[in-house]
Formats: C-alpha cells, sequence, structure tokens
C-alpha cells in the first residue's frame, strides 16, 4: 500500500500537509529521475560464525508492512514513532522478519530490537526502498534489488526486494527474499505489479536455482484478482503459499469478476491477503509449515489501535535435512 494514501485516504488533506505532500513528491521526482537504484548496503553485524551441526530445527517466520512514511503522510492512526519502537519490541520474538515501508522510523524499529543480524537501513523517503530483515541467524550475503517498472506514486522511492543468504546450521543455508510490489488494483499498476514479479522470478531462477527459499512480503497482488499474475509466478517457481496450504485446504481461489480488495486491517486467517509468505523445498532440505497466523492482537497499542495499516502474519516453519533420494 506504498503511498497510495496520496491518492485515496489522504484526499481530503488541506493546507500545511498538502504543501508537505506536494514538497517531498518534487523532491523525490527531481531525485528519481536520475533512476538511482538503492546503493548495495550490507548486513549490520555482519560475522561468519561457528554454528551448530543440526539436521533439523524450527523457524517462527514474520512479515509486516509498517508504515514507516514520514508522520503527516502515513495512513496508519497512532503515532508513528512510538508505535514503531513498540513494533521493534514485538517482533523479538520471531527468528527472521521481514518488514516494509521502514523508511524514516529506523532507528526506532531498532532501538529496543535484539536480533543479532539486521540490514542496513537506507534511509527515509525518497532514498529508501523501505525493506529491513531482521533474523537470528547470521545473515551471510545480502543484494537490494529495485523494480525495472512502477506506477504513480510508487515511482517516489526505489521499491523492490531484497535477498539474504541466512545460515541455519553448520552447512544449512536458505535464500530469503523480501518483497513490496506496486500497489493498487487498477490495470496500470497491474502491469508494473506483474513487470515486479517477472524480474523477481528471473532472479530467483538466476540466483537461487535448487536452493530451498522462502518469500515473505507484501505483494500487492491477489490470486482473485484477474490482472495479476501471482498464480504463475507461484507455480514457476515452485512455491507453497502458507495461507493456501494451511488455511485454504491447498486450494488457490479462483479470479473473481468485479474484484473488491478487502481492507489490509481486515485480514483474518480464513481470507486471502496481499502480505504472503512461501517456501520451497530443495533436494536437501525439506520444510514443514504449522500455524499460519494473521497477529491482530499482538500489534496493537494498550488502546486496541493498530500499530500500522496492515496486519503482521507469521508462520511457524519446521525443516529437515534429507538425502536426495528421501525426497
Amino acid at each position: 500500500m506504498l503511498l497510495d494514501l496520496l491518492f485515496e485516504r489522504k484526499i481530503k488533506l488541506k493546507g500545511i500537509r498538502k504543501v508537505l505532500i506536494l514538497s517531498v513528491c518534487a523532491s523525490a521526482g527531481i531525485m528519481l529521475g536520475f533512476k538511482l537504484k538503492p546503493k548495495q548496503v550490507r548486513p549490520m553485524n555482519m560475522v561468519y560464525v561457528e554454528m551448530p551441526d543440526v539436521s533439523e530445527g524450527r523457524l517462527s517466520l514474520l512479515t509486516y508492512n509498517i508504515a514507516g512514511l514520514p508522520e503527516l503522510i502515513s495512513s496508519a492512526v497512532t503515532e508513528r514513532a512510538s508505535s514503531i519502537t513498540s513494533i521493534g519490541e514485538l517482533i523479538n520474538p520471531f527468528d527472521i522478519v521481514n518488514v516494509q515501508e521502514d523508511f524514516n522510523y529506523n532507528k526506532f524499529l531498532y532501538s529496543n530490537n535484539r536480533h543479532n543480524y539486521r540490514t542496513e537501513n537506507m534511509g527515509g523517503v525518497p532514498f529508501g526502498d523501505g525493506l529491513s530483515t531482521l533474523s537470528k541467524y547470521p545473515i551471510q550475503d545480502f543484494e537490494r534489488v529495485s523494480w525495472e517498472a512502477c506506477n504513480g506514486a510508487d515511482c517516489l522511492t526505489p521499491k523492490g526486494f531484497s535477498y539474504a543468504r541466512i545460515q541455519l546450521a553448520k552447512a544449512v543455508f536458505i535464500d530469503v527474499y523480501n518483497v513490496h510490489a506496486t500497489a493498487q488494483d487498477d490495470p496500470n499498476a497491474a502491469i508494473a505489479r506483474r513487470k515486479n514479479l517477472d524480474q523477481l522470478k528471473n532472479y530467483i531462477q538466476k540466483n537461487s536455482s535448487g536452493q530451498p527459499l522462502l518469500i515473505m512480503g507484501d505483494f500487492n497482488a491477489h490470486y482473485a484478482y484477474a490482472l495479476d499474475n501471482i498464480v504463475s509466478f507461484q507455480g514457476e517457481l515452485n512455491l507453497v503459499d502458507a495461507w493456501v496450504s494451511l488455511k485454504n485446504s491447498g486450494k488457490i481461489p479462483q479470479n473473481e469478476q468485479n474484484f473488491v480488495a478487502r481492507a489490509a486491517l481486515e485480514l483474518t486467517d480464513d481470507c486471502e491477503g496481499i502480505d504472503k509468505i512461501y517456501y520451497r523445498n530443495n533436494n536437501h532440505i525439506v520444510f514443514e509449515a504449522r500455524n499460519y497466523q494473521v497477529q491482530k492482537k499482538l500489534f496493537q497499542n494498550r488502546e486496541g489501535q493498530d500499530l500500522s495499516d496492515h496486519c503482521a502474519v507469521s508462520l511457524q516453519l519446521g525443516w529437515r535435512l534429507i538425502k536426495p533420494s528421501a525426497q
């Protein structure tokens, strides 16, 4: 939902807020007019450590769009600095966390966070891509990639995806992708989003061929929306959608005529959302998904207000090593 507030939820802005938005857009347009690409930032605390020699384990995963746009143009209802500080603390129990829209409040996100390995923030709007990965396991490689196609206000930041190779044990590595695709359900946005997923697919096929995968993020795409190519994306990469597998009896939703997306904060365990978690086995590692959950109450303040304009989505994922012939 990156910057969709510029077109929908902030239509009634007046006075200084309009001036601020126009100033941000103008500055972003000037800066990104040069087609600047995200700088290649290495993970923070990146070290090579001695890992235990184990053949199985369990991961707790979380993906969360944290609405880290500047306060005056954020569509989240709660104050951003304190809310994102709370988010940083509340995600501590999870082993691997992908967040999106981590723009202007990264220092608050990281202030009370205890993950040993965290990617370095690129900066606020319009310089950052908003993608951060936090892990209890070493991040041994990392890269950011900006989208080649965009639409409307999504062109005001270098949105895209990131790649991290994470080490789970002495000889166990998985490739983890963090995604934030083009927003909106209209033809022009869908064209850009289709190109986004094709670009991501091509990158994965080139750089993660045969590797076990986790792909988590804000896809802004629905199986039910006929203009999206999320079905072919999943199929060509041989991915398992955790929600489809655990909550929808393994059935991918069919296209709907006159599709209207449900608001992000109305997401429940029983309905398809744009915040997705995918995984893929390989010849050496098998994943077993358990306990997919929309973390609604966990990320609310004492007044019951949501800390972001999205719900966080979690998954418990077991893994074990196998011999190739045993799969």
